[in-house]
């Protein structure tokens, strides 16, 4: 299949050269778990509200991992066209593979850093319901159908303004800390909890809150916004890219 093919050469080209090749992997975020651990507890001293909360490390990864592998995907994804320009004209191939491939590598290659990290910290007692873990990964469908939605669409953009991808990358750290990751919403002025709804990043972090760690009330209402918006976001994605596509070989 062509688009397996693509997103194999996407992840042989991520390691290439490197010494541990697909290892990786798997060894990066372990460390960032060590870092973060160091970092957040030891030196800021960081912790959970409520008694029953759980340490503020399982707290933080299993929302920062699905993050990191949404954010990636994006920001390798939007100039997909733009780096495979020597392709377009040359070969015939549906163009939607070309940003189809880094955004699975993205969430293929975080994904199973996602797995380590959760069993590095169910080992350690740490209080990750590894039984939910499938209906954990069950959230990155949607998660991943959106993500590809906004790839279609700041992909086809990049090839008309070239430097969206700047401001893509501030865009998404403004996403990032208007979501509830390094922080719960009760911390935040009652105010301000409703606008966390605003960020559909949201839903992710809290719905895997609840199932990996038991934490806070699994957001249905969330869950059915989620699914509409990501599959609008995908299919509009996909819209734009098809109405843009005859113009990429103009400007590139």
């Amino acid at each position: 299949m062509l688009a397996v093919h693509f997103i194999r050469r996407e992840l042989k080209e991520r390691y290439r050269g490197s010494f541990t090749g697909f290892g990786w992997a798997l060894l990066q975020p372990l460390l960032q778990l060590a870092i973060y651990a160091f970092v957040f507890v030891q030196i800021f001293k960081a912790r959970v509200p409520g008694a029953a909360a759980p340490g503020y490390v399982p707290f933080l990864v299993v929302a920062m991992w699905p993050w990191i592998a949404f954010s990636e995907a994006i920001v390798r994804s939007t100039t997909a066209i733009q780096d495979n320009s020597a392709l377009i004209g040359k070969v015939a191939l549906p163009r939607q593979i070309l940003v189809l491939a880094p955004c699975a590598a993205s969430f293929v290659l975080h994904g199973a850093g996602f797995l380590a990290i959760l069993v590095v910290l169910a080992i350690a007692g740490q209080g990750i319901a590894i039984a939910k873990v499938p209906l954990a990964l069950l959230l990155y469908v949607p998660l991943f159908a959106y993500a590809l939605g906004i790839c279609l669409t700041l992909a086809a953009l990049q090839v008309f303004v070239r430097d969206l991808v700047q401001i893509v990358g501030q865009l998404l750290t403004l996403m990032m800390f208007a979501a509830p990751i390094f922080y719960d919403r009760t911390n935040l002025p009652d105010r301000f909890q409703i606008l966390l709804d605003l960020n559909p990043f949201t839903f992710y972090v809290e719905g895997m809150r609840n199932l990996l760690l038991g934490y806070g009330a699994f957001p249905w209402h969330g869950l059915m916004i989620a699914i509409p918006v990501a599959i609008l976001t995908l299919a509009l994605g996909h819209w734009l890219f098809r109405r843009l596509d005859s113009h990429f070989e103009d400007f590139l």
